[in-house]
Parts: C-alpha cells; sequence; structure tokens
C-alpha cells in the first residue's frame, strides 16, 4: 500500500473514529435522537474536511497498481467516509440530484471499477475482509454495540460460509454417495453455530444504540449522480449458494433472480464466481426427488434425504430467527416510535419500511418453504420427501 493510501488508513482507523463517536453521543444526549441537523456542526465540518484531504491526493496519485487488497481497502475507507457524511445528513440523496463530493465520487467510481464491485464500502469491507491491526478493526464508531454488531455479524457470516462450502461439495459426488453424510453433519453444525452466534447478538446488543447510532451509517447515499443502497449483512454469496443449493430458492424465480441481480456488485468478485457457478447447478432438493420414485425404500436415500432435510430445518430456523427477532425487534418496533417525517429514508436498501419489510417476509417464507397460496415455496416437494423416509 502507498504511502498516500497509509495515512488514509490511518485516519480512518483514528481521527475518524473520534470524530463519529463524539458525535453520536452528543445525538444520544438529545431527546429528539433521530435528529442530527444543526448538532455537532463544528466536528461535521472537520471530518469533512480532514477526509477530503486525504482522499484529493489519492485521486491526485491514481491507480497505485498495489493489487486488490490495497484497491479494497482504498474502496472500503472512501466508502465509510461517504457513509459518515450521509449519516451526518453532510449529503442526503433525497434533496440532491448528484453528490456534493466529487473527488470522493470519482475516485470510488475509479476503483470500484476497477474490482467489479459498486463504487461504495460493501458488508466485506466491515466483516470477512476488515483487516484487524493490533487487534483493533475498522469501524465507524468506537461504541461497543457496534463492535458487538460488526464481530457477530462476521461470525454468522463466516458460519453461513463454511455451511455453503460443505453442500457445495456435495454437487460431484451426487445425493447417493455415502460419504455425503460428513458433508451434510458440517453444514448442519455451521448453521447451528449461526443461530447460537444471532441469539448472543439479540440478547446483547442494544436496541436503542443499534437503531440510532448503528443503523444510520448504512444508508443509501449518491456516488456522482447514482443513489447505490447501503451494505446489507446479507451481501455475500454463501447465504444465496445455500437458496440456491438446497433448492428453496430458484434463480429463475422473477423475485429471487431480481434479489440477486441487485446484490451481485455488492460482493466480491470471488463471491460473484461462487455464485455464478452456484447457478448453474442443479438443486439437491431437485436431485433427490428426480430419484424419489425409483429408490424410496434404500438405505442411501432413506440416510441421505434425512439428512438434507435435517439441514433445510436449520437453515428454515435461522431464517425465521433473523426475520422475527432482529428486523422485529430492532427495526420495525423502534421505528414505530418516530414521527412520521423521521421515517424517510430509514432502510438501508432504500425502500419505505412497509415495503422492505414484506420484501424480507417473502425470502423468509422461501428459506422455510412455508405453505402460501400467493407465494410458490418448496412446502410441497419437502413434504413429499418427509414422506418418503421411515420412521426413525
Amino acid at each position: 500500500m502507498r504511502k498516500r493510501a497509509e495515512a488514509f488508513d490511518r485516519w480512518i482507523r483514528t481521527s475518524f473514529v473520534e470524530l463519529n463517536t463524539e458525535l453520536e453521543n452528543l445525538y444520544f444526549s438529545r431527546q429528539d435522537r433521530a435528529g442530527v441537523l444543526g448538532v455537532g456542526d463544528s466536528l461535521k465540518e472537520r471530518l469533512r474536511a480532514e477526509g477530503r484531504a486525504h482522499i484529493v491526493e489519492l485521486l491526485e496519485e491514481g491507480n497505485t497498481g498495489d493489487g486488490f487488497a490495497s484497491a479494497f481497502g482504498v474502496l472500503g475507507n472512501v466508502g465509510l467516509y461517504l457513509g459518515a457524511l450521509r449519516r451526518h445528513e453532510l449529503t442526503n440523496p433525497a434533496r440532491e440530484e448528484k453528490s456534493p463530493f466529487p473527488e470522493a465520487s470519482s475516485l470510488a467510481m475509479h476503483v470500484g471499477a476497477s474490482l467489479g464491485m459498486v463504487p461504495r464500502f460493501a458488508t466485506a469491507h466491515l466483516t470477512t475482509h476488515n483487516m484487524a491491526l493490533a487487534g483493533l478493526r475498522k469501524s465507524f464508531t468506537s461504541l461497543g454495540d457496534e463492535f458487538l454488531f460488526i464481530d457477530e455479524n462476521t461470525r454468522g457470516i463466516l458460519a453461513f460460509q463454511r455451511a455453503a462450502d460443505a453442500l457445495m461439495r456435495i454437487v460431484p459426488l451426487g445425493v447417493s454417495s455415502p460419504v455425503t453424510d460428513v458433508l451434510f453433519d458440517a453444514a448442519k453444525l455451521a448453521l447451528n453455530d449461526a443461530i447460537r452466534i444471532n441469539d448472543r447478538l439479540f440478547s446483547k446488543l442494544d436496541v436503542d444504540r443499534f437503531f440510532y447510532s448503528v443503523r444510520p451509517y448504512y444508508k443509501p447515499y449518491r456516488i456522482g449522480r447514482q443513489e447505490y443502497r447501503g451494505a446489507n449483512a446479507g451481501d455475500f454469496s454463501g447465504i444465496n449458494e445455500i437458496d440456491l443449493l438446497l433448492g428453496l430458492c430458484r434463480a429463475n424465480d422473477p423475485y429471487y433472480a431480481q434479489l440477486l441481480v441487485d446484490k451481485m456488485l455488492f460482493m466480491l468478485p470471488q463471491d460473484q464466481a461462487r455464485l455464478r457457478e452456484c447457478m448453474s447447478y442443479k438443486s439437491l432438493l431437485d436431485e433427490f426427488l428426480a430419484v424419489a420414485d425409483r429408490y424410496p425404500q434404500s438405505d442411501w436415500f432413506q440416510h441421505n434425504a434425512r439428512a438434507f432435510l435435517e439441514v433445510c430445518a436449520v437453515f428454515a430456523q435461522t431464517a425465521a430467527q433473523h426475520h422475527n427477532l432482529l428486523v422485529r425487534r430492532f427495526i420495525e418496533e423502534p421505528a414505530a416510535n418516530l414521527v412520521e417525517n423521521r421515517l424517510e429514508g430509514i432502510t438501508a436498501s432504500g425502500p419505505p419500511l412497509p415495503v422492505l419489510i414484506r420484501s424480507l417476509e417473502t425470502l423468509r417464507d422461501l428459506r422455510v418453504a412455508a405453505k402460501r397460496s400467493d407465494l410458490v415455496t418448496r412446502h410441497a416437494d419437502l413434504e413429499k420427501l418427509r414422506s418418503l423416509l421411515r420412521a426413525a
């Protein structure tokens, strides 16, 4: 990493965090915690000016040619900077046709295009590719609840990635292979880890601190004239690999296909490649159904189909847990206490909260294979597979 990029990174890890933390404590001490306009203006100006000085130097330097890690780090840092400016209402796509920060936009577009990613910070910048120095990882603030949110999200993502990797290894073996037992067991173990991690997050995370001091950094903002949605904890391929490999979601479903298109460039290039590869496979559910009429009583079918259904059940539990605990407790319920003029732009993904909630409910019900008359799920197919199993 060149010296200018290193200097910017040091600022992001030090003064940037200190300024954001001081501003968050100011906001949180007020009666109207959602009101940030006119509060801490001198701190906001310092944040804007200090960050811009680093960005102008990097923009002048151009492409450093230092490889993916360096470019990815720069993209994340300029994205964190713009995310903070959005959080502190120094920019807002609702009142602008283009970003008021042309240098930052230019740098983000240059680096993002070279990497094949959106020109803003992504989930990976704060989770799986968040390089810790002397035990300290990047963050917006030094608030304990933000560290808890980042760390537990990272652990959860790693658990889903382990599950996806195990399921992916079944594809070249086939569902009748006697060695798939270790892979189904590995997937189930990883998903149970994700449940435990989320339980810990839900029990320890302070609702108000998350809603007022952590969540606002993930709002949409403009790069140039284009508005980009906020980073989402689901912006990694592992969760979608599980969807597709289990067969609970299908890439030719218009709703799910749109979801994949919308998130593809928010993922790391290697994740994009894995997801494209996964989309070419026949799902494990369809593999079982294809042989269900010929081999229903064979030992391999009974053993492997049972293991498959156990994985589906644990995955469904993670989906229900995420929606029924995280979304409701940490977003829906606190949002209900806001006055109407504070609800604008409340979601990281852009649409109004009711629209987002309906979309998340649809995704949850696909993953749990719910029986719904208005939605095509794999409920009947899973029931057919269950009906073929002998009593345990």
